[in-house]
């Protein structure tokens, strides 16, 4: 009977990889399957999950709403921490993986499944974040991932596979695109993007206006922060949820937040992506912003550092580690002073500082203008710099003695 069988857990999205591995476990393995999509953002592509889980073999459907856990527990403490992957990326799928696998773990859990199952490719980086999440959380569990077992070697395959056994599915062979989206962003691989010479196509878009379509008049906004976090859009208190939903369609129908790119992925190739993140593209700037007057030089130029590796991290799958940890208590410590508000111009797929103010600003316009002041001595320039050129001066001292200048 199915109540005596195994059960598995399978992280459920409804594309296309996880349309077929319903009936690819029924087939190849004697587990009860019980899929569980978490909700991340993507809206209504989660309508219809429970009757196409159920009808493809499943034996239940868990529907978990993520996205406060998402924004408040993994967004904004990666915006926090200024963390952007090579230069471009700001981290959509890399850190919708570790929620999800976290809710994976809890149901395994709850329902006393033995494995936990995901549609991961073997080429990519998902299989890391969410096998390195499960195996911090309850190392007990297998893994099974078909991507590494089955004979399925294209999308294509695919596809084939899912009309042979009448299983609708959310991509044709004409748009084969592979997407990932959430809340925060969505994600476009593979097809012609697979050439990194070949210009993405404006229809590609499914959220940005193409720029140069954008309103030719520019829009501004004011985002409020406290201790880091965005709490304000243009004077209204908004949750975390609804401010990313508010500011993804004000940098949508602005052109802002497309980025194209090559990334080093961690199994060690390179893939070109296209990324739409017009929220949280605004979101970063603006933080930039109000840390540049609320942080000193020595923090702000450390924390610069850490980003990089926070990045990184994120990236890797690597949420649940100590250093990761670590990273976010110091980022905490930097934030409590990063409160104010940033006016931002966007113009065409440009955003733009427009003003910024903190209560905790360092700036002092008694001390930067160029007009007369009273309180800045310039006369203690001179032995500043004679202190800070020392170490040259006795360098070119010794050349000269020694004949190594000419």
């Amino acid at each position: 009977m199915m109540s005596e069988k195994q059960k598995v857990v399978l992280a459920y999205s409804g594309g296309l990889d996880t349309s077929i591995i319903i009936p690819w476990l029924k087939e190849n393995y004697d587990y009860e399957v019980i899929a569980v999509a978490g909700d991340v953002g993507q809206g209504e592509e989660l309508e219809p999950l429970k009757e196409k889980a159920i009808k493809t073999g499943a034996s239940k459907i868990y529907i978990e709403d993520l996205q406060e856990e998402f924004v408040n527990d993994f967004i904004y403490p990666t915006l926090k921490a200024g963390a952007v992957y090579e230069r471009k990326y700001l981290l959509g799928t890399s850190f919708a993986r570790p929620v999800i696998a976290k809710r994976l773990v809890e149901i395994a859990e709850k329902e006393g499944a033995v494995a936990i199952c995901h549609g991961a490719t073997g080429k990519g980086n998902d299989q890391v974040r969410f096998e390195l999440t499960i195996k911090a959380l309850n190392p007990a569990l297998k893994i099974i991932a078909p991507w590494r077992i089955w004979d399925i070697k294209s999308r294509d395959d695919e596809i084939e596979y899912a009309q042979a056994r009448g299983i609708d599915i959310p991509v044709s062979k004409e748009h084969n695109y592979s997407m990932d989206r959430n809340l925060w962003h969505l994600s476009h691989e593979g097809s012609d993007l697979e050439d990194p010479w070949n210009e993405p196509k404006d229809s590609m878009l499914q959220i940005c206006t193409p720029p140069s379509e954008a309103p030719d008049k520019a829009e501004y906004v004011e985002i409020d922060f406290e201790k880091g976090i965005p709490v304000k859009l243009n004077g209204t208190a908004y949750d975390s949820v609804s401010l990313i939903k508010h500011l993804n369609e004000i940098g949508a129908r602005n052109g802002v937040g497309v980025a194209d790119m090559v990334e080093n992925r961690l199994v060690g190739m390179k893939s070109r992506g296209v990324y739409e993140t017009p929220g949280g593209t605004i979101l970063y700037a603006a933080h930039q912003e109000l840390e540049s007057i609320t942080l000193d030089r020595a923090t702000l130029q450390y924390k610069q550092v850490i980003a990089v590796k926070f990045a990184e991290l994120v990236y890797d799958g690597n949420w649940y580690t100590p250093l990761r940890q670590a990273l976010s208590a110091f980022v905490d410590a930097t934030q409590q002073t990063v409160t104010g508000k940033v006016r931002l111009k966007l113009y065409k797929g440009n955003v733009i500082p427009a003003g910024v103010k903190s209560p905790y600003s360092l700036y002092s316009e008694e001390f930067a203008t160029f007009g007369e002041d009273e309180v800045y001595n310039q006369q203690d320039a001179e032995g500043f710099i004679n202190l800070f050129g020392l170490p040259l001066k006795m360098r070119a001292l010794m050349e000269q003695k020694k004949g190594l200048k000419p």
